[in-house]
């Protein structure tokens, strides 16, 4: 009975924590979201960017465009933001920088939206980025998918695009209102995980602890 309580407990807490650095892991990289986008289409992408360094916060984010006809920000307090473009009139980057005291600190992430397209007409597009730290430091997220199909190290922002005319609202035109959704459910199943952690944490504690009476008792 004492072995079956031991090996309980210590399931309980390697559940643990792989829940809560499962749930971590899945958003440390600078990613892109924009649901219903389609090929060719209008639609608001969405740019995550989370600060990974433990010393340093993330103090400007550079994103590569692909030649869009129209690409504008949408204002984030305390961020400034530039958009470029090239003798054509296409927005070819976008950066955006913090003023001081705004900087995304370590543990946290910023989300910065823009309206943008046309879109390419491909299955994906890819929106290399540059983020760089107060200490200096400048991670370029730029690199592609491997031939075996794994992650890089640092890979580039990058979003499927479905065929134009598959998505029911049309031109892939997808809301403010509908990243906000997308981003609530992916907090609430952070917090869905990290509840289970603390739950199943608690547990391994409680038959601990049982087994420790028990045995006084005996």
């Amino acid at each position: 009975m004492n072995s079956f309580i031991r090996r309980a407990c210590v399931l309980a807490g390697a559940t643990s924590l792989a829940l809560v650095v499962g749930a971590g892991a899945a958003s440390a990289h600078v990613s892109v979201s924009a649901p219903g986008a389609e090929q060719g289409g209008y639609t608001v992408l969405t740019f995550r960017v989370p600060t990974e360094s433990d010393t340093a916060a993330t103090t400007s984010v550079q994103v590569e465009l692909p030649g869009l006809n129209s690409a504008r920000t949408q204002p984030v307090p305390g961020w400034t933001s530039t958009v470029e473009k090239n003798a054509e009139g296409l927005a070819t980057s976008v950066t955006w920088t913090a003023e001081p005291g705004a900087e995304v600190l370590p543990g946290q992430f910023q989300q910065f939206l823009l309206s943008a397209g046309p879109l390419p007409e491909e299955e994906t597009v890819s929106f290399p980025a540059v983020q760089t730290y107060n200490d200096g430091q400048v991670v370029e997220w730029t690199e592609e998918a491997l031939d075996d199909a794994s992650e890089p190290e640092h890979p580039a922002p990058s979003l499927s695009l479905a065929a134009a005319g598959s998505s029911d609202e049309g031109h892939g035109q997808a809301t403010v209102t509908s990243e906000a959704t997308t981003t609530s459910e992916s907090d609430n199943t952070a917090r869905w995980l990290a509840g289970a952690a603390l739950v199943l944490g608690a547990l391994g504690a409680a038959l601990g602890i049982g087994a420790v009476v028990r045995g006084r008792r005996s």
